[in-house]
């Protein structure tokens, strides 16, 4: 029996300048199947996908759109042929409401007024259909957290009544309880007829869900494969060329004396009456569902949000650090969750952003020595094995998972005594996520107090020595490194 294509992308290949970002790559989409596509940052997953969309255009190559060619030169051309593309970047305005954002191609509908109840009505069916109906269809995109704002990005896919669904790294800001819910709303789908061609760095989702997976590697295509017939080792190799014997590397540090302690902190409506403790030398995990306050309580501490009571000792002394560069210049250090908006200057260079924390290791009398600070950043980012062109690009050049490493290599460079993590590893793939445990291990054998914010409960049991877990902006419990496992972090996260 010959097989139906939902998607064929036949020999694509797209360069920029001197980069050759895809060569001669294949893709075969079944109707109706859910097919992973994975592969290191920088393999070109993404660059692929921007193809099918519409927002690059390819150098060499075809592509088939349910059995016919497809002449593609705009997204709205791709979106007439019934495909929808989910980014990694929210492609949501942030000043419309929730229900304008689901409907933005069709806010009148087949007329030129605008039914605002009729529009409330459908995003709410929407939202309901994803399990998320506690969000207000009225409510500001913008003032929604990452998580909610990621569901209506979906929801406007939806609506739309796409038979080919594009999720590039859906889940990576979703926590396990609404991971589950998308992965049970994804099979559905399938099962309705709709394919869909699905990147995610968590190779246990891939395993769950797909039918075949496609692997990529700089650029060029490596196999294609049943899932049945292949294991996550397995996989690791095809896509990093080696084998990765161990995810989560041993630490031999060395647990000294409590650097940090927080009592009774409160900070706006989120933050209540948070108190925890961290050693040299020991990373402390802190879990629990989005909007817990666990990255509200680290910038309060950090300096980047007012805190309204509770004490910050550090070292020994009271603290109150009235913003971000107070806390930097006393060795305290935030790598925040959206690197984006809050962690790196995209239209900045590469050089620049590496070392905006660390300029006096580079500047003698107020000037900056360059041939110094190019050494460094070259030796730095090598380091922590950084793909980019020139250190001279801008930050907004690198994909995601290379921007992560910019906005650690920040970081690292700043010689911090404390260091907050919230979520280093999103986005990034299983090689790199790997390269960032063992600097994570490395900082807390040199004595950093290291705290690991991370919606992922197995990088919370496979990397920290205790963990503090939040709910509804209170602390429910803390866990030692002998109890750490999921059952315990989701009953503390629950409420259970």
């Amino acid at each position: 029996m010959q097989k139906e294509y939902a998607v064929q992308m036949k020999n694509i290949s797209k360069h920029f300048g001197g980069v050759k970002a895809l060569t001669n790559v294949s893709l075969n989409v079944e109707k109706g199947e859910i097919h992973a596509l994975i592969g290191e940052n920088g393999a070109g997953k993404s660059t692929l996908m921007k193809i099918l969309a519409g927002a690059y255009q390819k150098d060499h190559g075809e592509i088939i759109i349910d059995g016919k060619e497809a002449k593609i030169s705009s997204p709205k051309d791709v979106i007439n042929l019934g495909v929808s593309v989910i980014y990694q970047e929210f492609m949501l305005a942030p000043d419309l409401t929730v229900a304008e954002n689901i409907f933005i191609d069709k806010l009148a509908g087949s007329g030129i007024l605008i039914n605002w109840k009729t529009l409330k009505k459908r995003a709410k069916e929407q939202l309901l259909k994803l399990g998320f109906d506690d969000i207000d269809p009225e409510a500001k995109v913008g003032s929604l957290s990452v998580a909610y704002q990621q569901i209506v990005e979906i929801c406007k896919c939806l609506a739309r009544d796409s038979k080919i669904l594009v999720f590039d790294e859906p889940t990576a800001v979703l926590t396990f309880s609404e991971t589950r819910k998308l992965l049970s709303i994804i099979q559905n789908l399938k099962a309705s007829g709709v394919s869909i061609i699905y990147i995610s760095h968590r190779l246990e989702e891939l395993l769950e869900i797909s039918d075949h997976i496609t692997v990529l590697k700089d650029g060029n295509y490596v196999d294609t494969v049943a899932t049945s017939s292949i294991n996550k080792e397995e996989l690791v190799a095809m896509m990093v060329g080696r084998e990765i014997t161990q995810l989560f590397p041993e630490r031999k540090a060395e647990i000294g004396k409590e650097i940090l302690k927080v009592e009774n902190l409160h900070a706006g409506e989120v933050v209540k009456d948070v108190s925890f403790s961290v050693k040299s030398g020991e990373v402390v995990g802190f879990s629990g569902l989005v909007g817990s306050g666990r990255t509200e309580t680290m910038r309060a501490i950090f300096g980047a949000d007012k805190k309204d009571s509770g004490k910050v000792i550090y070292f020994g002394e009271e603290v109150n650090f009235k913003d971000p560069k107070e806390a930097i210049n006393k060795g305290f250090g935030l790598l925040p969750e959206d690197r984006k908006k809050q962690g790196l200057l995209l239209e900045q260079s590469i050089r620049m952003n590496t070392t905006m924390a660390s300029m006096f290791k580079i500047k003698k009398l107020g000037v900056i020595n360059h041939k110094k600070e190019k050494d460094y950043v070259k030796e730095l980012l090598a380091s922590i094995a950084t793909k980019y062109g020139s250190m001279e690009d801008n930050a907004n050049s690198l994909s995601g998972g290379n921007q992560q490493k910019i906005a650690l290599a920040k970081w690292l460079s700043a010689d911090c005594k404390v260091l907050v993590f919230d979520e280093p590893t999103r986005g990034v793939d299983v090689g790199a996520k790997t390269e960032i445990y063992k600097i994570i291990n490395q900082l807390a054998e040199e004595g950093v107090g290291v705290i690991v914010i991370s919606s992922e409960m197995a990088e919370i049991i496979g990397m920290c020595d205790r963990a503090i877990v939040m709910r509804q902006g209170s602390i429910t419990g803390e866990v030692d490194k002998s109890e750490l496992t999921e059952n315990n972090l989701i009953k503390l996260a629950m409420g259970v």
